[in-house]
Order: structure tokens, then C-alpha cells, then sequence
């Protein structure tokens, strides 16, 4: 099925949640923040939170600087 990430169709298997597409992107463990089909998604949902397909997700990590 297909979802679109951060703007771009994006291809994940049927069942896969949200901590499994953070994982698969290098983003697990990371400071991210999800917003799913417009709404900001706990990050103590990742785990549980099955995508569907269109889902439309975004994902924003914070990047350090000074």
C-alpha cells in the first residue's frame, strides 16, 4: 500500500505503524514530531498508531546548531 511522507508517495506493508516507519526511515529514538492526516500524533501512540493507506505523514526532527 501507499502512504505519502513529508509530500512524497511512499510505499509500506500493510499493518505497519507508525514507530515501524520511523524505524525503517533512521528516525527511531529520535526528537521527531509525527502529525498524521493533519493532527499531531503522541509519540506514546507510535507504537500503536497502524498506518492505512493515503495516510498522510509528516515527520520533523529537530537538528541541533547553536
Amino acid at each position: 500500500m501507499e502512504i505519502v511522507l513529508n509530500g512524497q508517495p511512499h510505499p509500506v506493508a500493510p499493518g505497519t505503524r507508525v514507530a515501524d516507519l520511523l524505524e525503517h526511515t533512521g528516525l527511531a529514538g529520535r526528537r521527531v514530531a509525527v502529525e498524521l492526516n493533519g493532527r499531531i500524533l503522541p509519540r506514546a501512540q507510535h507504537a500503536s498508531q497502524v498506518l492505512a493507506a493515503g495516510d498522510r505523514v509528516e515527520i520533523v526532527h529537530a537538528l541541533g546548531g547553536g
